[in-house]
């Protein structure tokens, strides 16, 4: 009885331990794998000012990377909207694929001041399988600022 109990702890031990260990090689830190998403991404082609509230123009950049390191993610849409919600700009004809770990961006211009400070992005991305979700994050640089905003996951990619 005994050499069947340890051999029931040791085989039990060592599943876990290889559970453990497949979990920690593959997943991300959040362990939260994904097949596709719809982004919300805050973007800002001005912000204000002084007290007088002076729009002070700002260069935007998209910026879309893949995270995973073995697999490959398609980018299905990416679409830039102004403040009040209306469609400025569709970015891609085609879906765009990334290979693992690779980078792409979408800039709106500095003298472009359509969006407004509460334009935005929607970007869709699926994958073929279960993948590390890719950074999504935009950047505004003007002559006397820069910052970054990161995307949010709104609704799960259909």
């Amino acid at each position: 009885m005994k050499k069947i109990l340890i051999t029931g702890v040791t085989l039990s031990t060592l599943i876990v331990l290889l559970t453990l260990s497949g979990l920690y090689a593959k997943e991300p830190a959040d362990g939260r794998l994904s097949t596709g998403q719809t982004l919300y991404v805050p973007a800002y082609s001005h912000i204000y000012s002084g007290n007088r509230e002076n729009p002070f123009l700002l260069a935007v950049t998209l910026s879309i990377r893949n995270t995973d390191p073995d697999n490959a993610i398609e980018v299905a849409r990416v679409a830039y909207y102004d403040t009040a919600g209306k469609l400025l700009k569709s970015y891609l004809e085609a879906p765009k694929p990334l290979q693992a770990l690779e980078s792409t961006r979408y800039i709106v211009p500095e003298k472009d001041k359509a969006g407004g400070s509460g334009a935005n992005f929607i970007v869709e991305w699926k994958a073929a399988k279960p993948v590390n979700p890719p950074i999504v994050e935009t950047i505004m640089i003007g002559a006397r600022s820069s910052f970054t905003s990161r995307g949010q996951a709104i609704w799960p990619s259909k």
